[in-house]
């Protein structure tokens, strides 16, 4: 199963829009509609994909051009220009095509395509535009390769994607032989189908079958093709019939050439949530009900001899769970090496005596990958497909002996997910910068002889899908993380136009990044297996200039963005945006609305803001604007998706609308206050955050009402170096808070003798109070681009490092784009040994200017919560705080423990140590690379105990 990939890329086809006379043809030229040139499209008769190619390449000609070419199988009916799809080795080709005319090392690359253009081939043709594939599946990528670039969309039916109107179509494309796809088999996991994809195939696309059958098949293969994919994982649960209860589903992928496989649960094809009764055929027990267990296998091999499909092999329970009947790891390998070793008995026995030749896959997922480091002995030539943890995080690849199998190895990767400690089955939320940074991984360490991608419902996961199988295709193109933001532009400018394109993707870039620190589907702080209540979430609204309102600003921005874009949008492309971008976007918008706002509720509540119940209605109309939404996506169009998009999938607490109960705080004051940090001098004072020398920083101070209906307030005693956004205001029932932001005018500071303090006060009706500003000058003849600690804080992103040092095997590199900092540093490469001594270490070195002297102080190191590269491998580095003693810290954790919940939550690994500031000023901080993959995010010093927000903080540099 294991193939040799050599890839480049593909070349560009140009498409002209050019009438004849203005345009010069070339010997590449191929006029497929012009005034006086209609093209017809010929196929070799009896070829069943060439067939099905062949008739959509004349729909996507229509489409285009409104003239669709007349499909033929003879060559006698050929005249003028004709467009030829066939196999390399079909007799339709031998006849355009002598055997030398073609590269001798391309007869043999796998799903591999030509285009070729030839002058006069027979009396009749006067052009030939040759698409020939070392396989069908090869002369489809080609044909679908062409559709796409005469502006046929792959999304043109899954996005309703308008086609690019052309009057004339004329191509110019020079000889071009394809590479061979990166990764052998690649292809998608229909998973969770439940609340979407599975009603909506029932009630609106396919009710004659009433389920997910071979109508709905046929799409999906044809959009696999288009998308150069070629295996299927089929939906699978309790809501689905199993896929080959309907023989028409076997039959539509056999049409469509799809390799057929089964996910992880699923050995021999087997479907057992719809397949396995326990009634009648007992326990899914290999110790105890071995023969009933072993004829349902023999029963599917059987049905299947002749189908194109890669088996699963091992034994789970029925469905996502561990397998019956064993109490250790060791017994548990015991019966899995009989069980496989039945198993490849059944193959050798139904599909070849030689079952090496038989494609089949041991998914090391969950428990089984704990038995394989048990010990458990797979054959060399099934290919062990690794997995993530099910939130993006690839949990082991193949070692350097592992890389050597004959039956290689590959992904199974989720982007859409039902499980511990929460689902994300609504919204696509997986950031691609870590689709890039795992599977990338998996790449480079030879772990592509079969990719798999959970879609969940394939909608709204198009654009993971489009990335990944991209990847999985042509993945060399893809080694820099530059190249992410190029493929997500080019996404949106091959569909929206080249003047919406980048600024779609920007707004995608920062909908995926609020998700990467937070997905829409955990604002509840809630979990699940076991299902818990809502929870106050861990943003922090009076403190890091008000994080809850930071979010929700970052979220408006993006609506108010797409709203632009919807107001000037053709209406031909408004399905399109909705479901793209749109519908996303303005769901996570909401969803961290709803959250958001009921926090500020609750809050402020406690303070005994009148506002409270304003935030208490926000947060329930957002959730009514998710309703609006959803069901607006459902009529798009005209109800072609309906029932396909599920605001609630599961019924988790999550998607519920709150309840809010707000307690208010009894207070006889008529007004009140709140400043930023809401910490106090040690008289009581409520002071606002040190100010540093020439910072550009402000802080706030909210003013509302509690008590009165209506209050005039002032600020008194202002020193002309504060600035105050706003010295004097009314508060009324329309105006029930005002936030002012205070900042410092330092050169009027200056000229004031540099005042290391200053109080203010704010007056109203039966109110006094006193404010407490102070400065600090700890800094004044430093560098603005200095890293200092500022009111008890250090924050250092990874790649601001002071200097940085590689050695001949070993390097650090940034990873622009990605992490909660967008610029992560990654210990590299990736096929590196562990490096003990530090001495031989590549190693990162910061210098941090600090103002506090303490024992205390807390290091956290803040690293993308990836797993250990290999089974025996772990996720270290080791750590020297100025001339302290070096420290190993590791990244590493096991099963779904706490920490992993929680690293996955919030896409962070959290390492702390304690260091000493035993002077004020420069303190150095050296961070050594251990184990390759390392991802280092950012790092802050804690020198007074402080509570940390949730977002990313600000990196303390001086001047901002």
């Amino acid at each position: 199963m294991k193939l040799f990939h050599k890839i480049s890329l593909i070349a560009f086809l140009i498409i002209s829009c050019k009438s004849a006379q203005d345009n010069q043809l070339s010997n590449s030229s191929f006029e497929i509609v012009t005034p006086t040139t209609k093209t017809s499209i010929l196929y070799g008769k009896g070829e069943r994909l060439d067939s099905i190619t062949a008739n959509l390449l004349a729909e996507d000609i229509y489409k285009v051009t409104s003239y669709k070419p007349k499909v033929i199988t003879s060559t006698n009916e050929a005249t003028k220009n004709v467009i030829v799809i066939g196999e390399l080795k079909s007799n339709l080709i031998k006849t355009f095509l002598e055997d030398d005319a073609v590269k001798q090392e391309f007869k043999n690359q796998w799903e591999s395509y030509i285009y070729k253009t030839i002058t006069n081939p027979t009396k009749t043709i006067e052009k030939a535009f040759i698409i020939t594939g070392t396989n069908p599946r090869g002369t489809a990528y080609g044909v679908f390769d062409l559709s796409k670039k005469i502006g046929v969309s792959p999304w043109y039916w899954w996005a309703d994607v308008p086609a690019k109107k052309q009057q004339e179509l004329i191509i110019n494309q020079p000889e071009f032989y394809s590479s061979a796809p990166s990764v052998a088999f690649r292809g998608i996991f229909l998973n969770d189908e439940d609340w979407g994809l599975q009603p909506w195939a029932e009630h609106t696309f396919e009710p004659e079958t009433g389920d997910i059958g071979p109508k709905t098949y046929s799409k999906i293969f044809e959009l696999l093709l288009r998308l150069k994919a070629n295996t299927i994982w089929p939906a699978m649960h309790p809501s689905t019939k199993a896929f080959f209860h309907y023989p028409s589903n076997r039959k539509m992928a056999e049409a469509y050439n799809i390799v057929i496989g089964t996910s992880h649960a699923e050995p021999m094809l087997r479907n057992n949530v719809d397949e396995w009764n326990k009634e009648t055929m007992g326990h899914f027990n290999y110790k105890t009900n071995k023969e009933s267990v072993y004829k349902y296998w023999e029963d599917r091999v059987k049905e299947a001899k002749n189908i194109d499909g890669i088996y699963s092999m091992g034994m789970r329970g029925v469905h996502d769970s561990g397998m019956e009947g064993v109490k250790s790891k060791d017994e548990a390998v015991e019966v899995l090496t009989d069980v496989i070793a039945d198993q490849r008995g059944l193959l050798k026995k139904y599909i070849n005596p030689n079952v090496e030749d038989v494609p089949q896959a041991l998914t090391v997922y969950k428990e089984v990958l704990d038995l394989y480091k048990n010990g458990l002995k797979v054959p060399d030539d099934i290919t062990l497909v690794w997995t993530d943890d099910n939130y993006g995080y690839i949990r082991s690849l193949s070692n350097a002996e592992e890389q050597k199998r004959n039956g290689g190895s590959g992904v199974y990767y989720h982007a859409s997910y039902w499980g511990r400690p929460h689902d994300y089955l609504w919204l696509e939320s997986t950031n691609p910068y870590l689709i890039h940074e795992e599977m990338m991984k998996a790449y480079n360490l030879n772990n592509k002889d079969i990719w798999i991608l959970n879609v969940g419902d394939i909608k709204p996961a198009e654009y993971s899908m489009q990335l990944f199988l991209d990847m999985a295709f042509d993945a060399e193109s893809f080694q820099k993380t530059e190249a992410v933001k190029a493929h997500q532009t080019q996404f949106f400018t091959d569909i929206f136009g080249a003047d919406l394109g980048e600024t779609m993707a920007d707004i995608k870039t920062a909908y995926y990044q609020l998700a990467f620190e937070r997905k829409p589907e955990f604002m509840g702080w809630s979990q699940t297996e076991k299902t818990t209540p809502i929870y106050k979430s861990a943003y922090n609204t009076l403190s890091y200039g008000d994080e809850i309102s930071e979010r929700i600003k970052s979220f408006e921005t993006l609506e108010n963005k797409v709203d632009s874009i919807e107001e000037k949008l053709p209406e031909a492309l408004n399905s399109s945006f909705t479901q793209l971008l749109s519908y996303p976007v303005k769901g996570a918008s909401n969803m961290t609305k709803k959250f958001m706002y009921r926090d500020k509720a609750l809050v402020y509540a406690n303070q005994g803001r009148k506002s409270a119940s304003v935030y208490k209605d926000k947060s329930n109309n957002s959730y009514e604007n998710i309703v609006a939404l959803t069901k607006n996506y459902n009529a798009l169009s005209n109800g072609k998706w309906q029932g396909i998009m599920d605001m609630k999938p599961r019924r988790l607490p999550v998607f519920d609308n709150p309840e809010i109960n707000l307690e208010f705080k009894n207070t006889e004051k008529p007004i009140g206050i709140s400043v930023e940090d809401t910490s106090s001098t040690k008289s009581g004072i409520p002071k606002l955050p040190t100010f540093y020398v020439n910072d550009t920083a402000s802080y706030f101070i909210d003013v509302f009402l509690v008590k009165n209906n209506q209050a005039s307030w002032s600020f008194e005693n202002i020193p002309n170096w504060i600035k105050l956004s706003q010295v004097s205001g009314e508060l009324n029932d329309r105006v029930l808070e005002k936030r002012i932001q205070v900042s410092i005018d330092w050169n009027l500071w200056k000229a004031s003798g540099e005042p290391l303090s200053a109080q203010i006060k704010i007056k109203s009706e039966g109110f006094n109070e006193t404010i407490q500003i102070n400065t600090s000058n700890s800094y004044q003849n430093l560098s603005e681009a200095s890293l200092v600690e500022k009111n008890g804080l250090a924050v250092i992103y990874a790649s601001s490092f002071s200097n940085i040092h590689k050695t001949e095997k070993t390097f650090w590199e940034k990873q622009t784009g990605f992490g909660h900092t967008q610029s992560v540093m990654q210990a590299k490469p990736l096929n590196a040994k562990s490096t003990e001594n530090t001495t031989e270490a590549a190693y990162l070195e910061y210098d941090i200017e600090t103002e506090t002297i303490t024992n205390e102080a807390i290091l956290k190191i803040v690293a993308i919560p990836t797993h250990p590269l290999t089974t025996d491998g772990d996720v270290r580095i080791k750590v020297q705080w100025n001339n302290e003693p070096i420290q190993e810290l590791s990244f590493k954790t096991y099963g779904r423990s706490n920490t992993w919940k929680q690293n996955v939550l919030t896409n962070k690994a959290i390492k702390q140590m304690k260091v000493s500031l035993k002077t004020k000023g420069k303190q150095t901080l050296k961070i050594f690379m251990v184990d390759a993959g390392v991802a280092l995010d950012y790092m802050v010093l804690n020198t007074k105990n402080k509570k940390l927000g949730y977002k990313l903080p600000k990196e303390t540099e001086l001047g901002r």
